[in-house]
């Protein structure tokens, strides 16, 4: 008895759970965000009523416009996730769209609630993802070419062409997050101590310094 126990409880642990690859699974067919509700609610935003819910609420032309490049970065992310488009909301999806000015960067980042997909809308990207073993998986990306980056994995996309270039992704999270590394790491509020930044990355307080300031910390 106490062997089929102890092999029960192994295949519980080792099968895949379909609700832990993503969102859960919606217990109806829509539920459309109510943002300002401050309620409490676990995985997604509690529902506007039925009786209220109108066509509107499942469209949404946020992506239609190209976003301003013009920041440190050159690149800008218009997101289309549950905050913005409330329709998404509990349905485990959603989309950004990222432009990029030429040598612009979207840097290294991470999104931990979600895996992303993305295809090549406009330019020339070079476009990578590090494992957790320290491996780069990488490659220049043109039009209609897509690439994928696993859940959690710190990765970057970076425009290599002469020109504007533009991608479209896509998450399995109606709000899959994002870890900006460096602005994380020297524009965090309250700072991160100098004694940690320059422990880590093995330099002078001097250097930690100026790499903040030019994030504005």
């Amino acid at each position: 008895m106490a062997i089929r126990v102890t092999l029960l409880l192994v295949i519980l642990v080792v099968l895949p759970f379909p609700s832990h690859c993503a969102d859960p699974d919606p217990l109806q067919d829509f539920c459309v965000g109510v943002l300002n509700d401050t309620s409490t609610s676990i995985n997604g935003f509690p529902c506007k009523p039925a009786s209220q819910v109108t066509s509107n609420d499942f469209f949404f032309d946020g992506l239609t416009k190209e976003g301003n490049t013009d920041n440190v970065f050159g690149f800008t992310a218009t997101v289309g996730n549950v905050l913005a488009f409330p329709g998404l909301n509990t349905l485990g999806l959603s989309m950004n769209r990222v432009d990029f000015a030429p040598g612009g960067l979207n840097p290294p980042h991470s999104h931990p609630r979600a895996t992303e997909t993305g295809v090549v809308i406009k330019g020339k990207l070079y476009v990578g993802f590090l494992t957790t073993n320290n491996v780069l998986h990488s490659k220049i990306l043109t039009v209609g070419e897509m690439f994928v980056v696993p859940r959690g994995l710190v990765h970057f996309q970076m425009n290599v062409g002469k020109e504007k270039a533009m991608t479209i992704t896509a998450f399995n999270s109606h709000l899959p997050g994002a870890v900006v590394l460096p602005t994380t790491l020297f524009a965090s509020m309250p700072p991160i101590p100098n004694d940690v930044l320059t422990k880590t990355f093995q330099v002078e307080a001097s250097v930690i310094d100026d790499i903040k300031s030019k994030f504005g910390s």
